[in-house]
């Protein structure tokens, strides 16, 4: 008997695979395209190649996407399944200014590493396609689609707070700074005001909310998209200011509400910290404490003050507004005016009207600092106390209250998001150039024209630099490279090059579309074949991903479809959010964790410190190098192979469950392939036993089913009954049979499954041969086992034919439970295919 010898097997495999280009992927316009093939473009989202390398947890969604495009394949597709790289990064950069290796070497390694590790898992990439978004023939084009953003007014500069992290020498997004201190390395961080490239994202927020509706996507990833995007149909209200003894003064302001029906029970303001009136609205016994609230509200980001549960916090500005609902000398009419952290200058107008009887949030406020808190609600939610909106519902009151304010010319009905323009500037070197210019005077003073370099002359290239920090005046790295900076045209003008670069986000919000026609060295892409390729027909990736990267990209890609440069208004028709692959850490009595390698294991389930003894608790973590708990897949590949560790993660749980890894589980997964092997050991025969014929056609109807729904566990299920039900036979498998199982065992298990195909003379190229057809008439059993009960009390079984009569059936159950026949036969009951009870006195 021969030994399943996988190393040799994934070796030679791997090897024949890109020796043939058996992945190759054709599109319009190749040589040896078949037009007359569906398509199906499978994409995972492209990772960052950090110094790490992989873990075991990342090609969870990688063997997703692989088993899917392998079995697609098989179903007669044209598959195209590319894989890339989205490079740049502030880590690259980071290590650069630490050690001074340029962020190019860094990158190039990581991606050599990266790459390597996929090609050992056997991954059916077509290879020929890959891209890396630090590649000047790749960034060419994301300039090219800036210069697109910017000639049609969405790409434009403006003076905003940000975060600026001193340690890190940039501006970090919102989600990037926790408690005022930067995600990557905890350094300190501000906000200050520096002129940044904005993108106009706001003007497609209608757009990005209705059309999720037509999209295959996890209905949570559409409710976090709608949350981000934030959608309020209200009204903007004006407020006047004026002294605490209703002297005007002249500062007024606006709010955006979506009760302005409760406007008869605003009984004060609150203006966000940042809002431009707070220092004429402070009165001089009050600047103190403002200033020191304001500095403390700095610290935090916007998501901390905007957390439902925090306590509330504010200060009072000593200055008061005019509730516009109530005529002048009514008492009510003066409502005090605060600043508060939970109000936000990028949601609204920076400026709220509080009334504590609707809001709960206004409700804690008020109570907290002992402001009145009016009643306007009845029990049932109609207004009270309201004027002419008394015993009104919402829906009733609303527009009322909207015509008010703009007959009285006091306000507007309005419709507000959440969503803010997107910041688009860094302040680091290793990004992409912006492909702008701002021209000088003969002073070298910026005199605020600026142009795009033409498309002919792209790409703007990194210039070479020794020193990736800051400049000592604050200006970005790229400031450093002065005779790439300066620009001189034909005309004579001196230009300057724009110095912060672009973020991250920038190369993957249309990686996509490059994977279709990458070395085009024309244009972008081939407008025929993006026609022919799009929409992504399923795009794989983690739930992490859900906001931020989905939305920038759904963004830049209704730009390019109004430019008329793509023919879909989505990019991506069906998207899964992959579970994460978890693994075990421990903790000790005092709550503090304990690297994985420092435990052993006493017994069945308890775990102890090797070192003292002292007993440790085991729980399932995110894996980290801090828990020493990350597992490299080189090494299960070396103890196991690729495909048991294919086979593993596709068999952990539904593809969309997180799940520990469990290496005790490894070699039971491990075993199923190697009971595989022996039974292509066997001698093959010509002529199967009835049981096996039944059990491979209900393993292709099942596994066909379950790879259509992405159910791969259960899918392994299957396969693995069929191999008992093959095991039991204690006979080889006939041609046919063999030649089929390897169809269904590719798409998980594909070293192993070509090398038995060869085995097993199989003709042609296994990973486009065709899905085998199931025969109904083989799904049905021949016999079956039918309960027998006696009194109602299950006293045997009974083995007869499928199709046996009711006289058959009751021949075999009297057998069955003959000894618990003495007495009277009173009644039999027949149920074909489900039971027989007999009732005896």
């Amino acid at each position: 008997m021969s030994t399943y010898d996988f190393t040799a097997i994934e070796a030679r495999w791997q090897a024949f695979w890109m020796e043939q280009q058996s992945f190759r992927c054709l599109g319009p316009g190749e040589e040896g395209f078949d037009p007359s093939k569906p398509k199906y473009y499978v994409l995972d989202m492209f990772p960052y190649p950090s110094g790490a390398g992989l873990h075991v947890g990342h090609p969870k969604g990688y063997t997703a996407t692989d088993i899917t495009a392998r079995y697609k394949r098989h179903r007669g597709f044209n598959v195209l399944h590319p894989m890339g790289w989205d490079a740049f990064g502030l880590p690259a950069e980071q290590y650069a200014i630490q050690t001074g290796t340029h962020p190019a070497k860094t990158t190039a390694k990581n991606v050599d590493q990266f790459r390597r590790q996929l090609q050992a898992l056997g991954f059916s990439y077509d290879w020929a396609r890959e891209v890396n978004t630090t590649d000047p023939n790749y960034y060419r084009w994301t300039q090219w689609i800036f210069n697109r953003l910017f000639e049609r007014g969405l790409a434009y500069q403006a003076e905003v707070p940000v975060w600026w992290c001193e340690a890190l020498g940039t501006v970090l997004a919102n989600e990037e700074v926790i408690d005022g201190m930067s995600e990557r390395g905890s350094h300190p961080c501000v906000r200050k005001p520096l002129r940044q490239w904005m993108l106009r994202i706001t003007e497609y927020a209608d757009r990005l909310l209705d059309d999720l509706e037509g999209l295959d996507w996890p209905e949570s990833v559409k409710a976090m998209q709608r949350e981000w995007i934030g959608r309020s149909v209200g009204a903007e209200i004006s407020f006047a200011t004026a002294s605490v003894s209703g002297e005007a003064l002249g500062s007024d302001f606006t709010v955006f509400t979506t009760r302005p029906d409760t406007l008869f029970g605003a009984s004060f303001c609150v203006l966000s910290p940042e809002h431009p009136l707070v220092a004429e609205l402070t009165t001089p016994e009050h600047v103190d404490a403002v200033a020191a609230y304001q500095e403390q509200a700095a610290r935090k980001s916007e998501l901390e003050r905007a957390e439902l549960q925090k306590e509330k916090t504010g200060v009072f500005t000593g200055s008061y507004a005019l509730n516009p609902a109530f005529a002048e000398g009514d008492p009510r009419r003066l409502i005090p005016v605060w600043i508060a952290d939970y109000v936000l200058m990028s949601y609204g107008t920076g400026a709220i009207m509080c009334v504590p009887d609707g809001d709960e949030r206004d409700r804690e406020f008020a109570e907290a600092y002992g402001l009145s808190v009016p009643q306007v609600l009845e029990e049932d939610g109609t207004l009270c106390n309201s004027d002419f909106l008394n015993g009104l519902s919402q829906e009733q009151a609303v527009p009322k209250m909207v015509s008010f304010l703009e007959e009285q010319k006091l306000g507007t009905g309005k419709v507000n998001y959440r969503l803010r323009d997107w910041l688009f500037s860094r302040q680091r070197y290793w990004g992409e150039p912006f492909p702008v210019l701002h021209e000088l005077n003969a002073a070298g003073e910026d005199t605020g024209e600026r142009k795009t370099v033409a498309d002919g002359d792209l790409p703007v290239t990194l210039p070479e630099l020794e020193d990736f920090t800051p400049t000592a005046s604050g200006d970005p790295p790229l400031a450093r490279a002065e005779d790439w900076v300066k620009v001189v045209d034909a005309d004579g003008k001196v230009w300057r090059r724009e110095t912060n670069s672009m973020p991250q986000w920038a190369g993957s919000c249309w990686y996509y579309l490059r994977f279709m026609d990458p070395h085009n060295d024309q244009a972008a892409w081939d407008p025929e074949i993006e026609k022919y390729w799009m929409p992504v027909d399923l795009y794989v990736g983690g739930a992490e991903h859900a906001v931020l990267h989905l939305l920038y990209a759904r963004f830049w890609h209704k730009v390019l479809f109004d430019a008329g440069l793509v023919s879909t208004p989505e990019p991506f028709q069906s998207l899964v959010n992959q579970g994460m692959v978890q693994s075990y850490a421990f903790k000790d009595e005092r709550g503090a964790l304990v690297p994985i390698d420092e435990v052993e294991e006493t017994q069945e389930g308890e775990y102890q410190r090797q070192a003292t003894g002292d007993k440790v608790e085991r729980l399932v973590a995110k894996m980290s190098k801090s828990l020493k708990n990350v597992i490299n897949p080189d090494d299960v590949i070396q103890e196991y192979g690729a495909d048991t560790m294919r086979l593993y993660e596709a068999f952990m749980g539904p593809v969309t469950a997180s799940a520990p890894w469990n290496p005790r589980d490894l070699p039971g997964v491990h075993r199923f392939l190697q009971r595989v092997w022996r039974l292509f050991d066997r001698e093959a025969v010509t002529e199967a036993p009835e049981e096996v014929t039944r059990a491979l056609h209900r393993a292709i109807k099942k596994v066909g089913e379950d790879l259509e729904q992405m159910n791969y566990n259960t899918a392994i299920a299957a396969m693995m009954e069929f191999v008992n039900a093959c095991t039991k036979s204690e006979v080889g498998l006939t041609t046919a049979h063999a030649q089929a199982f390897c169809i269904l065992l590719e798409p998980f298990a594909p070293h192993l499954a070509e090398e038995l195909w060869a085995q097993s003379q199989g003709v042609g190229a296994l990973a486009d041969t065709p899905w085998p057809a199931y025969d109904e008439a083989w799904l049905k059993a021949s016999t079956v086992e039918i309960p027998v009960q006696v009194n109602g009390k299950l006293r045997g079984k009974a083995q007869v034919a499928a199709d046996a009569d009711r006289d058959t059936i009751e021949g075999a159950a009297r057998d069955a439970v003959a000894e618990h026949l003495e007495g009277t036969i009173r009644k039999v009951v027949v149920v074909p295919g489900r039971l027989v009870n007999f009732v005896v006195a």
